[in-house]
C-alpha cells in the first residue's frame, strides 16, 4: 500500500490519500487539544497508545456486527481505513454526568443519570461544535432521517457494547464521543474510540484513565492512556 499526499490534518490526526481510491491511511499524532483547542499540549507516545486501543476497540466491535472504516494497523501509527465522507455531526452518548453536561445543566459530577442521553454537535470547530438537534440536522442537510436513525441505533448498541465490554477491564465508560461516515451508500463507525474520546473511571477508586488528566491538569496523562492499552491488550 503507497501513502501519497495529505488530504486531511486534524487536531489528533493525519489521513493521507494511498494509490487505492477506497483506501486512505490514518496517522495519529501526539498532540493534544481541549476545549476546541485553546488548550494545547503533547502527550508522549499517545498516537501509538490511541491507534492500538482504537484497533482492538474496531476489531471487538466489528465481530459484534457493527460496520467500521476500519481495515488493519500497518504500523505503530498508521491504520488502514476506508474513505468515507464523514456525516459533519458528532454524537455524544452520556452514562454518568460530566464535562460540558455538568456545566450545562448544574449537575454533579459523576451522577448516575436515569436513562442515557444522547446527544448531538454540529461539528464546526469556528463554532464551538454547538449542541443541535434532529430538526436541525434535517434543516441543514447534515444527514436524511434514515442516515439520523442509523446513526442514533449504531450508537445505543455501541454503548451497550462497549460499556460490557469496559467494565470486564474494571473501567466504567463515563460517555464518549462517535463520529459516522458514509461509504458506498451505507452509514458505518469512523475516526477513532480512545481515552481522547471517551470518559474512563476505574471501577471502585473513580480514578480517571483519559483525556480528563489533560484537561484538568491532573497529570500522569501516559500512564493513565497506558494503563487502558494494557486492559484493553489482555
Amino acid at each position: 500500500m503507497e501513502k501519497r499526499d495529505k488530504i486531511y490534518e486534524g487536531k489528533a490526526k493525519i489521513v493521507y490519500n494511498t494509490d487505492d481510491p477506497d483506501l486512505v491511511i490514518q496517522y495519529f499524532k501526539d498532540d493534544a487539544t481541549a476545549f476546541n483547542a485553546a488548550k494545547k499540549g503533547t502527550v508522549v507516545n499517545k498516537g501509538i497508545m490511541n491507534n492500538k486501543i482504537s484497533t482492538k476497540l474496531f476489531e471487538f466491535l466489528m465481530k459484534e456486527g457493527i460496520e467500521t472504516h476500519f481495515v488493519k494497523q500497518l504500523s505503530d501509527r498508521e491504520m488502514l481505513i476506508k474513505k468515507v465522507e464523514i456525516v459533519p455531526v458528532e454524537v455524544i452518548i452520556r452514562n454518568r454526568a460530566a464535562g460540558s453536561l455538568c456545566r450545562m445543566l448544574g449537575l454533579e459530577e459523576g451522577m448516575k443519570l436515569k436513562s442515557t442521553v444522547l446527544e448531538f454537535c454540529f461539528k464546526r470547530d469556528d463554532l464551538n461544535d454547538p449542541l443541535i438537534n434532529e430538526t436541525h440536522i434535517k434543516a441543514l442537510s447534515l444527514a436524511t432521517e434514515e442516515e439520523i436513525a442509523t446513526i442514533k441505533e449504531y450508537t445505543l448498541r455501541i454503548n451497550v457494547l462497549m460499556t460490557k465490554f469496559f467494565a470486564s477491564l474494571k473501567l466504567e465508560l463515563i460517555d464518549f464521543k462517535l463520529e459516522f461516515g458514509r461509504y458506498k451508500g451505507k452509514i458505518i463507525l469512523a475516526d477513532e474510540i480512545s481515552p481522547d474520546t471517551c470518559r474512563l473511571w476505574e471501577v471502585g477508586t473513580g480514578k480517571k484513565l483519559d483525556k480528563d488528566r489533560f484537561r484538568h491538569d491532573l497529570g500522569n496523562i501516559e500512564e493513565a492512556y497506558q494503563e487502558v492499552l494494557s486492559r484493553v491488550e489482555k
